[in-house]
Formats: C-alpha cells, structure tokens, sequence
C-alpha cells in the first residue's frame, strides 16, 4: 500500500467574472512516506509537499490547502464528496467501483519484506511469508494479501500486527521479538531513505529480492467532476518535460514508469 501518501483535491472555483480569479484546492493527504506526508504545522511533506510548491509556483491561478485524510478513511471521504482528485494512488487499490477517470502511471515504487539479518538466515526465509508474524500499516494494500485492508479478516488469515509508522516497524524488527514481528512490509524507497539516514542499520536487515508488489500511480480525477484527468496532466506537463518533476522523484528514492520524460528503460 499506499501508502501513497497519498493525495487529494477538492477545487472550489472562483468567480468567472472576477479579474484575479483563483482556484482554489484543498489538498487531502495521508501518511504514505516518502511519497506524502503532513508535518505538525498542517503543510504537506516528502515528494507531494515539493510537487505542490512547484505548481503553486508556476500557477498564478491556483492555491492550495491541506487537508489530512487517511488510508483507510479515503474512499469514505472521496464518497462523501470531500475531494474530487487524488494523487499517487493505483486504480486497484480500492477504487475499481468508484466514479473516477485516471492519468497516466505518474510514479512507480515497490514493497519489500525486511528481517533481521540474523546468522544462518538467507532469502529462503522469505519463502513462506504468510508463516511469518507480519507487522504491517492499516489501510495499505499489499500484495501477500490480495490488496485486502479489512483488518478481522487479515488477523484471521495471518499473524499480523498493524501500525501506522514504517519506522516504529523498523523498530520492532530490531528489537529481535519475533513473537510479534519477524518481517515488516516496508516501500523500498522509505527503506533506502533510513538507511541512507540511518547507515548503521543497513547489516542488521535482511531484505527480499522479491518484492511484495510493484505499483504504478496514477492520479485520479472523480467522473465529471470539476477537473479532469487530462487537465491535471496538462498541469503537470511543464515540470515533466523541463525535468522538474524528475528531479523531485529522485530526490526522494522514488522511480518514474516507463514512458514518463526522464524515466529510465525498464
């Protein structure tokens, strides 16, 4: 899963008649590192709080407000009609009945397995994953799970322990409790960013070779709503084609899919 942080916009437009008319956007975000994430001050962070300034920046008829949502109140709130858009998001991550048009794959990420690097332990112990106490984030879709987020049902079919924080998983595959958590689920780019913040702790993990799931995200517009998907990709083209937008993914470990300016051959 997500979790995209994972982002959303609801667009109130100002009046047609006035000269310095602004449309502004209230930008919905859950915790979904380093793609998105909101600090104490209520202002979005990671690749979501850099892509809103640039387009900020370079859109003198747009504004943007935060506003927190999370994984598993998004669908409630996109039916409630809170927002119309969402960033970052992939289209079976719970929105195959929902009334939304999409992008193009805009990012692109994985989930890897992570345990501790214990003596005798090799990528064989990440065979049987579903035998393992699993500790992962409520809300997020993962693919060992057939990108189910019903938590009863996830207890009842694995030994899994839920969290809202990568780190504090990290965490407790550190302090060696396998009774509670021998492998986290974790994004390999919050994975890169700890360690490459974090450099002691990059021989104390075991990570997989296979990921969980590789995810292309779009970003989603609701049906006849008050944008589409083809205007937000017109928003954005500027900073894919000038190289900004590439700039921001690498900046945070992230990966641009194939066919995206900048992107590398897969």
């Amino acid at each position: 899963m997500p979790k995209v942080t994972l982002v959303v916009l609801s667009l109130a437009i100002g009046s047609a008649t006035a000269v310095s008319a602004q449309t502004r956007i209230a930008v919905g975000v859950y915790n979904f590192p380093p793609v998105a994430a909101v600090n104490s001050s209520n202002q979005a962070e990671g690749l979501l709080g850099d892509l809103l300034s640039e387009l900020d920046s370079s859109n003198d008829n747009i504004s943007f407000r935060i506003v927190y949502t999370s994984p598993k109140r998004r669908h409630m709130d996109f039916q409630a009609g809170l927002y119309d858009v969402i960033f970052f998001e992939n289209p079976d991550w719970g929105w195959e009945n929902q009334p939304v048009e999409t992008t193009r794959p805009v990012l692109m990420d994985d989930e890897v397995y992570v345990a501790l690097n214990k003596t005798g332990r090799d990528q064989r112990f990440f065979d049987n994953i579903t035998e393992r106490h699993i500790v992962a984030i409520s809300g997020y879709h993962y693919g060992f799970a057939g990108l189910s987020t019903d938590n009863v049902e996830l207890e009842e079919r694995f030994h899994i322990e839920f969290s809202h924080s990568h780190s504090r998983n990290l965490e407790l595959i550190k302090a060696d409790r396998p009774s509670l958590a021998d492998v986290a689920v974790v994004s390999r780019s919050y994975l890169q960013n700890h360690l490459r913040d974090n450099p002691e702790d990059r021989d104390k993990f075991l990570v997989s070779d296979t990921p969980d799931q590789t995810y292309l995200l779009h970003i989603m517009a609701r049906e006849n709503g008050p944008i589409d998907a083809d205007a937000i990709e017109q928003l954005l083209s500027p900073l894919l084609k000038d190289g900004r937008y590439q700039k921001l993914v690498d900046s945070h470990g992230l990966q641009l899919p194939p066919g995206i300016p900048g992107s590398t051959p897969q």
